[in-house]
């Protein structure tokens, strides 16, 4: 597969992970909402790193992620703040006990929306 087809495919699961997370947010699942949230966003920023630069990284840890979608041009750094955002709230969506407020979750999806939106323009180039 080449980069751009790779690109198209993390770009539908973003979008598949952000259906769900507004769906979650939408029962008041709110730890479920945000955790895939967190996942949309890593979609899009994969996809449009294929599409911009040709690649990406698959680092666990995921704050280098911020770094390499700021690498990844103009509309990348443009992002970079909302993946930031977005990825300060992993933790405690997926791995800690202590739940997720309804207005972290909605924060969450929101920025998860930005970045989907953003892979669309960036991969629809």
């Amino acid at each position: 597969m080449t980069p751009l087809e790779v690109a198209r495919a993390h770009l539908a699961k973003a979008e598949e992970f952000l259906a769900e997370a507004m769906a979650a947010l939408e029962r008041g699942h709110a730890s479920a909402a945000t955790s895939n949230a967190v996942i949309a966003g890593i979609n899009a920023k994969d996809a449009m790193c294929l599409a911009l630069v040709g690649s990406t990284s698959k680092a666990d840890d995921h704050r280098q992620a911020v770094a390499e979608l700021r690498r990844a041009g103009k509309a990348g750094t443009d992002l970079a703040p909302a993946l930031d955002r977005l990825l300060k709230s992993k933790t405690r969506a997926q791995y800690q006990s202590i739940p997720v407020s309804v207005r972290d979750a909605e924060m969450a999806v929101r920025q998860a929306e930005k970045l989907v939106a953003g892979a669309r323009a960036v991969v629809a180039v």
